[in-house]
């Protein structure tokens, strides 16, 4: 068996997804991730408005044979990236997608110039704070009961951006 068609029957890697713009015609799909994900799923017109009226906004899908299995999104302000939302269908994590997908997000903030990058986690969610803390994302402040569905906090997370030279190695 080829090692690309054992790759196929494995599934997703890290090495076998590609990413791409988000288009306005993925929203579907990207509402039905959302609605997977997140006890309160942003709505089919919340991504139709990022995508056509927000020139600050920027978001990506991760594909695998076709498929969307993961997107993130973020706001490029200034010199700063903020992260709106990451990401990836539930049977296809544990493969380090979520990390190959914020490494996607990373270099392209770097490419867009950006120099700092933030976002809001649960404060109940440890496996995305993990995940933050591997691109040097500290914890530098909280937001008060940040979520609607259950008034939780959030913790606001920055990093320094390294130059995209450093990053690519």
């Amino acid at each position: 068996m080829s090692q690309t068609h054992h790759n196929q029957l494995a599934g997703p890697t890290t090495n076998n997804v590609t990413f791409r713009s988000m288009q306005v015609g993925d929203i579907e799909q990207i509402c039905l991730i959302e609605i997977a994900c997140f006890p309160t799923p942003w709505t089919a017109d919340a991504f139709f408005n990022e995508l056509e009226h927000n020139a600050f906004a920027r978001y990506v899908v991760m594909t695998w044979n076709d498929i969307i299995i993961g997107y993130a999104g973020m706001w490029t302000i200034l010199d700063e990236a903020h992260i709106t939302n990451i990401a990836v269908l539930e049977h296809y994590r544990g493969r380090k997608l979520g990390e190959r997908l914020l490494r996607e997000l990373v270099v392209q903030a770097m490419g867009y110039g950006m120099t700092r990058m933030t976002l809001e986690v649960r404060t109940s969610n440890y496996t995305a704070q993990r995940l933050y803390e591997k691109f040097g994302f500290r914890a530098e402040g909280l937001r008060r009961a940040y979520y609607s569905d259950n008034g939780e906090d959030a913790i606001i997370m920055w990093a320094e951006l390294p130059s995209s030279e450093l990053y690519e190695r």
